[in-house]
């Protein structure tokens, strides 16, 4: 235990001598994510309210086939334009958001008591275009109904006759689980900011210092190789642990100030702050005992740095599988790495509670990752290959 706290005291000295080091790993991403995400949500809200709530200005292919259809439109908020002499180019080259073409044949199949038809034109890969093409959908069919009525009432007909069944929705969604949806890029950030919160300092204390041969004589005294690699593993979770805590009360901070948005009454508490901290100290431990094991079977810092483009890949892939394909929370999610995470921060976000069992699963299956990379690991330094420089 001596040779153990004696090596993690070692390389914490070292790596608070770096000052780019503490900047860029304790400072900026405290700094730098509250503010990427508040202001993704400012942007977002200014975005959906200009649009949902300022006049549209919309081409009009065939205005002159439906004016009625197009005054209608005006108390809608939505303003014909001139009918422009390439529509789809326009969309193709996004110039305008959404076009309304009215079909030559619109007048007589209104006389006629026909449906007549009116064609959106649109970009469906473009999101910028959604709000504006729902609310054209929703005068259109405002308008119908409508009209739909009138031709009913003409013929004496009750237009509810029309409608077999009423249908009403209850949305049971509390207003922390629909944060909890705009949040859903959160774990990422948290995750990947516990995984790869201590890889400096790991990689730079094996493969770094091999490559310095400042490693072999290290591993020449009389202390463990098991205990120095423990105490060079237990730095980067402090270094990992001390980042990842200043990240999350930097939240706690920036959220504690929003007063509008959709982000106002996220729950930043003390006690959120701790579960969060609770869920993601098992990452800390396997990213860095996951890094320890690459940088023991490298033979250059480089060599282990290369790793890196793709270990940052692995926490967004519960993020990516639950979006083309969305499950219920069950007992084996909770002891699957990085999906687990996942499932707990939103739980937390969208304030549902986490059951003991739930607790259970999660930390035994956390841990035991944890210890097993930790011993595969052991094995590799206790290799004499590891001594020996590149």
């Amino acid at each position: 235990m001596k040779t153990l706290i004696t090596v993690m005291l070692k390389e914490l000295v070292e790596i608070f001598r770096d000052r780019k080091i503490i900047i860029n790993g304790l400072l900026v991403s405290p700094l730098l994510f509250p503010v990427l995400i508040l202001g993704i949500g400012a942007l977002a809200e200014n975005r959906a309210r200009t649009q949902l709530e300022s006049e549209l200005k919309l081409p009009v292919v065939g205005a002159e086939h439906a004016p009625n259809l197009v005054a209608f439109l005006a108390t809608q908020n939505i303003s014909a334009e001139p009918a422009p002499e390439d529509p789809e180019a326009l969309i193709r080259n996004q110039d305008k958001d959404v076009i309304l073409r009215i079909d030559a044949g619109y007048a007589e199949a209104w006389r006629e008591s026909r449906a007549a038809t009116v064609e959106i034109l649109h970009d469906s890969s473009r999101q910028d275009s959604q709000i504006p093409v729902r609310r054209v959908e929703r005068a259109l069919q405002a308008y119908a109904r409508q009209a739909g009525a009138v031709r009913l009432l003409a013929r004496g007909i009750d237009p509810a006759l029309g409608n077999a069944v009423a249908i009403t929705y209850r949305d049971l969604a509390t207003p922390e689980a629909k944060r909890g949806m705009l949040l859903a890029f959160l774990p990422y950030l948290l995750i990947l900011t516990a995984f790869l919160g201590g890889a400096y300092l790991v990689m730079d204390a094996t493969a770094g210092e091999r490559e310095r041969q400042s490693l072999e004589p290290l591993l020449a005294t009389p202390a463990g190789r098991g205990a120095i690699m423990s105490g060079k593993i237990a730095a980067a979770c402090v270094f990992g642990m001390i980042g990842l805590l200043l990240t999350l009360l930097s939240f706690k901070l920036s959220f504690a100030f929003v007063d509008s948005g959709p982000f106002r009454g996220v729950d930043v508490s003390l006690l959120a702050v701790a579960k969060l901290l609770l869920i993601l100290l098992p990452m800390v431990l396997i990213g860095t005992t996951l890094l320890t094991l690459i940088s023991a079977s490298v033979k250059t810092l480089k060599e282990a740095q290369s790793y890196m483009a793709f270990l940052m890949l692995l926490p967004i892939l519960p993020t990516i599988i639950l979006m083309v394909n969305p499950v219920k929370n069950a007992a084996w999610m909770f002891a699957t790495p990085f999906l687990a995470q996942n499932q707990l921060i939103l739980m937390v976000l969208r304030a549902e509670a986490i059951t003991p069992l739930q607790w259970a699963i999660y930390i035994g299956a956390g841990f035991g990752l944890g210890a097993l990379l930790w011993f595969a690991a052991s094995r590799l330094y206790h290799r004499e290959a590891l001594a020996i420089s590149a």
